[in-house]
């Protein structure tokens, strides 16, 4: 008497094999084909020094300037004395986040006026760039708002100073400053 074939039958040795073959295939196929598709990235060294020069001879004194770098907001401020004088007076004891967060200098210098409006080689205290991303969850800041008259992201309730610095609400540290350096008296290279 023959038997009746159904679906309900146990796999076989044979079926393993097939299976085991197939993902071994696809596995070696991706891994011949991962460095084709790899080399079609830029470069780490193209990426890591992606830079734009911004033009900041018509940004008046107390305006301020946003620019896309690397896919990010960059707020560049032109600030006035007061606002200066204001970041200057702060006792860095106060701050949540005493670190100046700046690319251009060390990781563990203080979070002080100074430390935060210095670029690559310079000091010029009236300009200030940052990253414009709460570093709470990523929302854009508004400027000149908040409690203390520097950014304020409305999203949660985080108020940052006018030197960009974390004075009240979630955000755990200050506005990241990125890698900059006034090429001539109205250009900045940031990258």
């Amino acid at each position: 008497m023959a038997h009746a074939h159904t679906d309900t039958q146990e796999p076989t040795r044979r079926d393993f094999l097939y299976i085991a073959t197939g993902a071994v295939t696809a596995v070696g196929v991706g891994a011949a084909v991962w460095p084709f598709i790899d080399q079609m990235n830029p470069d780490a060294s193209v990426q890591a020094l992606a830079s734009i020069e911004v033009d900041i001879s018509s940004v008046e004194v107390g305006q301020s300037l946003t620019v896309m770098w690397r896919g990010k907001p960059v707020f560049i401020r032109h600030r006035t004395d007061t606002e200066i004088e204001e970041a200057d007076a702060v006792a860095l004891d106060e701050l949540p986040d005493p670190l100046a967060r700046n690319a251009n200098l060390p990781a563990d210098d203080p979070a002080s006026d100074a430390n935060r409006a210095h670029g690559q080689g310079d000091s010029r205290p009236e300009w200030l760039l940052m990253v414009g991303i709460c570093t709470h969850l990523g929302c854009v800041p508004l400027g000149e708002q908040g409690d203390y008259d520097g950014w304020f992201c409305p999203c949660h309730g985080s108020h940052y100073d006018t030197a960009g610095r974390i004075r009240k609400g979630p955000a755990p540290r200050n506005l990241d400053i990125p890698v900059y350096e006034f090429v001539s008296d109205t250009r900045i290279r940031v990258g």
